[in-house]
């Protein structure tokens, strides 16, 4: 009786180790803040509930625009024009492909409010973040820099 005790015992142990180190599972390299190019803002990029990495601006240089807060104001849907800013998700749904690519993302751009295709390629403390239509030829990159 008392071995059948500590059999259970050791297992309910053992599935509460697991479960606690489980929370302590490394983050992807991509995941954090990082500065735009401009360092004018901060995206912290995250692994969103779909599985796949997405980013939104946590910090503005220049958060307030007449002494109120900045807003979507370049959306293409009026509706979403008085969204803040800050908080706007900037990148959507990228997968990982490989050691250090993201494809299959988006990236809006606030400051025209049009969304592009978009990769991501991580370069240690730098992104390249690659912005196109139809194919990647036909693009702009700009470089991301990690920040706290």
């Amino acid at each position: 009786m008392l071995k059948h005790i500590s059999i259970q015992a050791t297992l309910i142990l053992s599935l509460i180790m697991s479960t606690h180190l489980g929370a302590f599972a490394q983050k992807n390299k991509l995941e954090g803040l990082w500065y735009n190019e401009e360092k004018t803002a901060k995206i912290e990029i995250y692994k969103a509930t779909d599985g796949k990495y997405w980013g939104k601006i946590v910090w503005l240089k220049e958060p307030l625009r007449n002494g109120v807060p900045k807003t979507d104001d370049k959306n293409p849907n009026p509706a979403l024009r008085n969204t803040p800013t800050m908080g706007l998700v900037l990148l959507r749904h990228f997968e990982i492909d490989g050691d250090n690519g993201y494809n299959n993302g988006e990236i809006y751009d606030p400051k025209n409010g049009k969304t592009y295709s978009c990769k991501i390629t991580y370069k240690g403390d730098k992104l390249d973040v690659r912005g196109y239509i139809g194919i990647s030829l036909i693009g702009r990159t700009t470089v991301w820099e990690r920040t706290q």
